[in-house]
């Protein structure tokens, strides 16, 4: 049976069901385990093939120890059954014995992180010796004088070489420094002064072009580093012959994997073996490009796996030889999950998520969308009333100045346009405003109650589009007269959206790629990065407000680790490493830019919102310059800022009055008074749920489906060709057919 080592053991009872036992027992809870779950079940099985297995040969060249499924094991050098040296619901991978052939350094993530772990050749308990958190671990191997573990560490950017003392410390990174390069596997000389080791800019690619990796190697005594491969097919897992005379490492030729072997006197290389098993060039490499091997002590063979063995690959190019094995594996398996989830089947339902939503100019009604439909209710408590009777998407509300209208874009799925039309605010007959079908989306009604601003696409390219980019492709400004006629293109949006006003009605603002206006007869200056930014009605004097961003914690994933947003553009930059690698990830980790910001009425604040947080900041004036803001701790900024709310969000936006702010999560709404929270420190946003609902769609009539196969609730019980009949989508009967 073929064992797949790769991803989380969950996965294995679904692989292993047919030959395993599982069963429900209970491990004594050990108070100092580092992994939260414990183990309730285990598939339990024998099996004399794997994939994906790292191994290494002891010193004396009597014994191998290797992975399978997330436990270690060793076995004779000849084969025969392996003993079990790890277990439980770590996942322990890449084992490497010891110059002297004591101890076993391997990689795990027992602690609850990656890290990297000692343990006794014969078995025993092990010993941390990395105290990474947040880090990761790859391919460790041992200095000749065995005081030293060299290891593939990444931590907020790629992997660079770490040299960890067996006896402690928090290790020092050896080769490494700043770039995109990444590097892995490292192979050290008989000496220790020269370390091998695979190279590549970034951890992986889409659609990768060769060459992908190749073997480099650092002087210790000089500090170089020096490309020792060029092959198109790549090179990586290099691995150093005892008496030093050999070099092997993977590549690639055509679409198969194989064994280089070089002869470092002659520099001459060829196939040792050929092809050998698929390698991870094109992923992640999340354990290595390789599977670890090992040259014999005699420096006469390789021992390796691939093709769910393990073989003896003679140097000479004779014939490998297969050293069998078999296993009994004990593989952890977390408990089941199982719970009760209740489907409803109610005739109607609640809505649970309300969008789009704007309070009126005087704050006391909301208009806002549910089930693409368009409703208003009164504040607090009113009862929601859909405002129109068309049978289209509407999106998008914005209330007229005085509070009269409601216009919103439309689109027709059967038609395959949209428009913007516009609706009595107490509801009535709806009215195209805009002459021509397109895609529209992004209202903004301008204070003088003139014109309604919006973002303009082609239909063809929502009816043709492949993915989510639609309302960006030949996007650009337009308005229209508010009470509707044809339309007067602003400007390309050029990676600008969410056009509103504050109280001048000759200005619009946008947030996006803020730009400086063009000079006459000059090339196009450049973009001035992400920003609030205005221009008049015919896209001129361009003017860019404020930049707003917000420090998240490293580990929170928000960013590619290693990378962060520059300060004048969105292009990822490589981020430091911190100070003390060892501590936790602090809230100094990556600049994430506000993915929307909207001036206030008044024109003297703006809402920032970033990630699942939301911000209000005072916007200051420099001139010429661009104020960046940093808000992760309003106490701290450079001007005044308080942060809004405590859970998620959604649809932020602000009352006409500019003192208050709304948002929804679901289908609640939240209300924040800045006048009221200034007075108070103790204050909280109002919420109230918004209630629309609807009738669910269920099937009526009967249906009869024959020759099914129907098992019953608990499992005890299945029908062969069975004739089940369905009755308003509820089954009502359950017989055997003809000759059942």
């Amino acid at each position: 049976m073929q064992v797949f080592d790769r991803g989380v053991r969950a996965a294995l009872l679904l692989l292993l069901t047919p030959i395993a036992t599982l069963a429900q027992e209970e491990e004594p809870r050990d108070p100092d385990r580092g992994l939260p779950l414990e183990p309730a079940r285990w598939a339990r099985f024998t099996t004399n093939e794997g994939t994906w297995i790292s191994l290494d040969v002891s010193p004396d060249g009597q014994t191998i120890v290797f992975d399978m499924v997330g436990d270690l094991y060793s076995m004779p050098i000849t084969g025969g059954e392996a003993t079990r040296l790890t277990s439980g619901m770590g996942y322990d991978m890449q084992p490497r014995f010891s110059p002297d052939g004591e101890r076993i350094v391997f990689v795990s993530d027992r602690s609850g992180d990656n890290n990297v772990w000692l343990m006794p050749a014969a078995g025993g308990e092990p010993t941390q010796l990395s105290k990474g958190v947040g880090s990761y671990f790859l391919s460790p191997d041992w200095m000749p004088d065995g005081k030293y573990v060299i290891v593939s560490r990444s931590y907020t950017g790629l992997e660079k070489l770490w040299l960890y003392h067996v006896d402690g410390g928090t290790g020092l990174e050896m080769v490494g420094g700043a770039g995109g390069a990444r590097m892995l596997g490292a192979a050290v000389d008989g000496e220790g002064r020269y370390i091998w080791f695979a190279q590549r800019n970034s951890t992986w690619q889409y659609n990768a072009i060769f060459p992908q990796y190749q073997i480099w190697m650092y002087d210790r005594k000089t500090g170089t580093r020096t490309p020792m491969t060029n092959r198109y097919g790549s090179a990586f897992r290099p691995a150093l012959s005892p008496d030093g005379m050999l070099l092997a490492y993977g590549s690639r030729e055509d679409a198969d994997t194989g064994m280089r072997l070089r002869e470092l006197d002659s520099g001459e290389e060829r196939w040792l073996a050929y092809p050998v098993q698929r390698d991870d060039m094109e992923s992640t490499a999340s354990m290595d490009v390789l599977p670890g091997y090992s040259f014999t002590p005699e420096s006469d063979a390789l021992v390796m796996s691939y093709g769910g063995r393990i073989w003896r690959v003679p140097v000479d190019g004779s014939d490998p030889e297969e050293i069998p094995f078999t296993v009994n594996a004990e593989v952890a398996i977390g408990p089941e999950v199982e719970f009760e989830y209740p489907i409803e089947d109610t005739p109607t339902f609640t809505v649970k998520q309300i969008r789009d939503a704007r309070a009126s100019p005087d704050g006391s009604r909301i208009a806002f969308v549910a089930l693409d439909r368009l409703y208003v209710a009164d504040l607090p408590d009113g009862e929601p009333q859909r405002l129109t009777g068309d049978e289209v998407g509407e999106f998008q509300p914005v209330w007229s100045p005085d509070g009269s209208y409601v216009a919103y874009v439309t689109w027709d799925d059967v038609a395959g346009e949209g428009h913007i039309r516009r609706v009595p605010a107490g509801g009535g007959a709806s009215a195209n405003l805009t002459t021509a079908p397109g895609y529209y989306q992004q209202l903004a009604w301008s204070p003088d109650g003139e014109r309604i601003v919006a973002v303009r696409a082609a239909s063809r390219n929502v009816r043709d589009a492949l993915g989510t980019g639609a309302s960006s492709q030949g996007a650009e400004f337009i308005w229209i007269p508010a009470g509707g006629g044809d339309e007067t293109v602003i400007g390309p949006t050029l990676g600008r959206r969410a056009p509103h006003f504050t109280q001048d009605p000759d200005r619009i603002y946008y947030y996006g790629t803020a730009r400086p206006d063009p000079i006459p007869g000059s090339p196009p200056a450049p973009a001035l990065g992400t920003a609030l930014s205005s221009a008049r009605w015919d896209d001129t004097d361009k003017r860019a407000h404020v930049r707003v961003t917000a420090r998240t914690n490293a580990a929170a994933g928000s960013l590619r680790p290693g990378y962060e947003l520059s300060e004048n553009s969105d292009l990822l930059l490589p981020q430091q490493v911190f100070d003390d690698p060892e501590d936790e990830p602090r809230e100094t980790g990556f600049p994430q830019s506000a993915s929307l910001i909207q001036m206030a009425p008044q024109g003297d604040q703006a809402l920032a919102w970033i990630g699942d947080n939301l911000y209000v900041v005072t916007v200051p004036d420099l001139g010429a310059a661009v104020p960046a803001i940093e808000v992760a701790k309003p106490d701290s900024a450079a001007v005044p800022a308080r942060k809004l709310n405590d859970l998620g969000l959604e649809f932020p936006s602000w009352g006409a009055d500019g003192r208050t702010v709304h948002w929804w999560l679901g289908n609640a709404l939240f209300t924040y008074d800045l006048d009221a929270a200034a007075a108070d420190p103790d204050y909280a946003p109002s919420e109230q749920q918004i209630e629309v609902t609807a009738e669910r769609d269920i099937p009526h009539g009967t249906v009869v489906r024959r020759g099914a196969r129907a098992i019953t609730m608990n499992g005890d019980e299945i029908v062969e060709n069975a004739d089940v009949v369905v009755t308003n989508n509820r089954i009502v009967s359950v017989s055997a057919g003809p000759g059942e």
